[in-house]
């Protein structure tokens, strides 16, 4: 990966999901402990759990409603919040993460976090990953109305922390949120080549990736 320009970057946007957390949570609670605890307490198999998730899953994937746990528990009959609880002990944070966060504050830049996660899901993981002190804004898509995916996003937020799309590096893990940040004129671009640990590198397609936060420390202090 070529070296950040970064004295051409005054803000640094960051996703949380895949980006600064490991996505194995996410993927485990959603893929496997969901189903699971569906199953059992609507008395149904596993199998049949999967088969009526699925097309909900397909149905509102990259909607506002995707992320919300609100729109799920009543949608599943299911108390959702709770739920995630019962695996909080896999959220983690991805190898030197907070050592990218400390230089970025040491350099001056502005570091923004904006997440599609629900702000439940947002207060539980910082509860247990110290992330707020690096950051100057936790943002949720919520607080908008509309997820990173949708370009109203990207207004919002830019009427909200006035920054310069031309000099922001925005960080996500996720190919379509990455073209809507582009589309709206985020010159620095990067995606994440593992989000979850425990499955192997994906596809980035035309974007650059990240897979080691050390790698963008060089010229980062100058």
């Amino acid at each position: 990966m070529a070296l950040m320009p970064w004295r051409d970057i005054d803000t640094v946007l960051l996703d949380m999901d895949g980006t600064l957390l490991d996505l194995h949570y996410d993927n485990h609670f959603w893929l496997e402990h969901l189903p699971q605890r569906y199953a059992e307490l609507h008395g149904v198999s596993r199998a049949m759990a999967e088969l009526e998730l699925r097309p909900l899953f397909e149905r509102n994937a990259g909607r506002l409603q995707w992320y919300c746990l609100d729109f799920w528990s009543t949608e599943l009959k299911l108390p959702v919040r709770e739920l995630k609880l019962e695996t909080a002990h896999l959220i983690a944070l991805r190898p030197d993460a907070d050592t990218f966060l400390a230089a970025l504050g040491r350099a001056g830049k502005r570091v923004i976090l904006i997440t599609n996660a629900h702000r439940d899901s947002l207060s539980l993981k910082l509860e247990r990953i110290e992330l707020a002190p690096y950051f100057e804004r936790l943002i949720s898509s919520h607080d908008y109305g509309f997820p990173k995916e949708d370009p109203q996003f990207w207004e919002a937020l830019q009427a909200d922390i006035r920054f310069d799309p031309t000099r922001s590096l925005f960080i996500d893990d996720t190919l379509p949120i990455l073209r809507s940040a582009r589309d709206f004129g985020v010159a620095q671009l990067l995606a994440v080549s593992q989000p979850d640990s425990r499955k192997g590198p994906k596809d980035t397609a035309e974007f650059a990736a990240v897979g080691d936060y050390r790698e963008l420390l060089d010229g980062l202090a100058e």
